[in-house]
């Protein structure tokens, strides 16, 4: 991502960094062309998703955070939330195509997860196939809609 400079179209530099201590974040950059300058402010929650991505702006201005390096390399996985194999593993309902393309679009860190909230909802319900619209009715009646 980079902040351009509307009137000389060039591309803004980073100028500065500030942490306040409560909760958010600012940083300042500068056209060096025009001299414009701009501040970007981002509160508590959007400080904390920026952190959570590793996302470093205007460079490393702060002590690493504990695990940092483990959290930028683990890698998700599909089936981290699937059951090991069973017996009952033949009674678990199946997923329509449209459904396992619907599933794609989840983002890959949380789709495990998503599939094992579904396929449960399907087996307490004795669905034997997985489809969008069981997808839909599921979200309702689980109160994920606003997720």
């Amino acid at each position: 991502m980079k902040f351009l400079c509307i009137d000389c179209d060039s591309q803004m530099q980073f100028e500065e960094r500030q942490v306040p201590g409560d909760g958010t974040f600012a940083a300042a950059f500068r056209c060096p062309s025009c001299n414009r300058a701009i501040a970007l402010l981002a509160n508590p929650m959007e400080t904390q998703l920026v952190g959570s991505l590793g996302v470093k702006i205007g460079g490393r201005t702060l002590d690493e955070q504990p695990l940092e390096l483990v959290r930028s390399t683990v890698i998700g996985r599909d089936d981290a939330f699937e059951d090991a194999p069973t017996a009952q593993a033949s009674n678990r309902p199946r997923w329509s195509l449209d459904a396992r393309e619907r599933l794609e679009r989840v983002p890959s860190f949380v789709r495990g997860m998503v599939k094992k909230i579904y396929t449960d909802y399907a087996a307490e319900h004795g669905i034997a196939e997985i489809t969008p619209d069981v997808m839909d009715v599921a979200r309702t009646e689980l109160g994920l809609e606003g997720m």
